[in-house]
């Protein structure tokens, strides 16, 4: 067994112990491994933070936009090179495969080095003004001191997509990662203090749910960037609202697939179970929700539940494994609850459902791949109801257009996936489906660094994230009419 890393805060380019509580993350496939400890940040350690930040913030917005790039691509360099580790660090603490791990760590390093470019891109807009002799200009300033609030599912990329752009553009940031996943955080502080990051610009602090409150409710505070669940991205949207604090949040998704009747079935069974059960099924952006073509829904859901049966549960380190646990006991109840609670209302259970005995796979908190058909006439709440987990629910539809009503009916609109191959018909679901991310013939979760992501409905709030549009929340414009002197005035 390996032992636990020593967990600090990153404050003020210094690494500190904390003076609160004990905290530990676990191995959620062996719940009684420690993966790292030491204790929390508390109310001292978020003030020294944000004094921090505010004392770094004017010489980090005046350094050249190649400067701070520099320091984000040798950040880039730190990340890729511990790639390996890193991803099997990810592994033990998040439940995710190994493979999966190193990939995210990756694509962590992919986004630090895109955002480091971003010196060479547009840094403003020129307007022909109405007047002789005069230019309008539109520039771009950070907004100042940022509170950056991460999840546990991706706890180096969700990161990395934030406080990429957020440095970039010249911001200075304070960073509360999930208290379930600390050691990535400290990994990416690490690869950033290596790659020179000045101090004060990136303060990490490590600790309960509750210091998100703390953070938002600063007075230092000039903007926050969150993701996580609905319940707490409202009660933060509401807090920096009555503050008049600009805040961007991705929430929850209810991520549908449509399969048409026309689809290549191999790759939509392919596609849908990526979609439904990689990462455990813990990401904001799986396919939960299944619609399928009534012609082809008896052979379509055989060809799943076959497919499904057949995933190697077990240990996300074991290589030969493709999925590993739930990230706690918590979340493995609340899923099965909610299996439970679909079962009794009416649902079929096509695959999966059960809860596996300790040592079976193994002593974790485990789940298994679970497909779910729900009665035509009768409303479930498996349909509604986020459960973050590898559980799949499955309606039919007679028609396309019922098909993609079906898909719309939900609160959330992150992403959908829809399979044909009828150019038509994804021409109509681009226009008909309410969502932030359309991908056709591919699963529905996938997040490229240069191009908008987020959600619409109530998936999101303020302004997407990743590509051109992250400038959109972490600069604000002014307008400047530049007009030259008059000789002899």
């Amino acid at each position: 067994m390996t032992s636990p890393v020593r967990l600090q805060h990153y404050i003020d380019g210094v690494w500190r112990p904390g003076t609160g509580t004990p905290i530990a993350s676990y191995n959620p496939a062996h719940p009684d491994e420690v993966v790292a400890e030491g204790l929390q940040a508390g109310p001292a350690e978020v003030d020294k933070a944000m004094a921090a930040a505010v004392a770094a913030k004017r010489e980090w917005s005046r350094t050249p936009a190649h400067e701070r790039g520099a320091v984000l691509l040798r950040a880039a360099v730190v990340i890729e090179r511990n790639a390996e580790n890193w991803g099997l660090e990810l592994a033990r603490e998040e439940g995710k495969t190994r493979a999966e791990g190193q990939g995210e760590v990756l694509r962590a390093a992919q986004i630090f080095r895109y955002y480091g470019n971003d010196g060479d891109r547009t840094a403003g807009e020129i307007f022909s003004s109405p007047r002789r002799g005069e230019k309008i200009l539109i520039t771009r300033k950070p907004l100042g001191v940022v509170g950056v609030v991460t999840p546990f599912n991706f706890p180096i990329a969700i990161p990395a997509w934030k406080i990429a752009p957020a440095l970039a553009y010249g911001n200075t940031v304070v960073w509360k990662p999930a208290s379930t996943v600390p050691l990535l955080a400290l990994r990416l502080a690490q690869a950033l203090d290596e790659a020179g990051l000045p101090a004060g610009v990136l303060n990490l602090l490590i600790g309960p749910g509750s210091m998100g409150n703390s953070i938002v409710e600063h007075p230092a505070l000039d903007g926050l960037t969150f993701t996580g669940s609905t319940s707490v991205g409202r009660r933060l949207v509401a807090a920096a609202a009555g503050r008049g604090v600009p805040i961007q949040a991705e929430m929850g998704g209810k991520n549908a697939a449509v399969v048409l009747a026309d689809a290549d079935l191999d790759l939509a069974a392919e596609q849908v179970l990526l979609g439904a059960f990689r990462s455990t099924g813990q990401k904001c952006t799986a396919t939960s929700r299944l619609i399928v073509a009534e012609s082809i829904a008896d052979d379509f859901l055989a060809t799943l539940a076959e497919r499904a049966s057949a995933l190697v549960v077990g240990d996300p380190t074991d290589p030969a494994v493709q999925i590993g646990p739930v990230v706690n006991d918590g979340a493995r109840k609340s899923i099965h609850d909610g299996i439970d609670a679909a079962l009794s209302q009416g649902a079929r259970l096509i695959v999966g459902g059960q809860k596996y005995d300790d040592g079976d796979p193994i002593s974790g908190y485990f789940v298994p791949p679970t497909i779910l058909e729900l009665p035509a006439d009768q409303e479930l709440d498996v349909w509604r109801e986020e459960l973050f987990g590898p559980v799949l629910a499955v309606r039919r539809a007679a028609t396309a257009e019922q098909a993609f009503v079906l898909a719309n009916d939900s609160e959330f609109g992150l992403s959908a996936a829809l399979f044909t191959q009828d150019v038509t018909r994804a021409l109509e679901a681009v226009d008909h489906l309410d969502v932030g991310i359309l991908h056709v013939n591919s699963e529905s979760a996938g997040a490229d660094p240069h191009v908008p992501f987020g959600g619409a409905k109530k998936s999101g709030y303020g302004p997407k994230e990743q590509g051109a549009a992250a400038k959109e929340f972490f600069t604000h414009t002014t307008t400047v009419y530049l007009r030259g002197g008059t000789a002899g005035a």
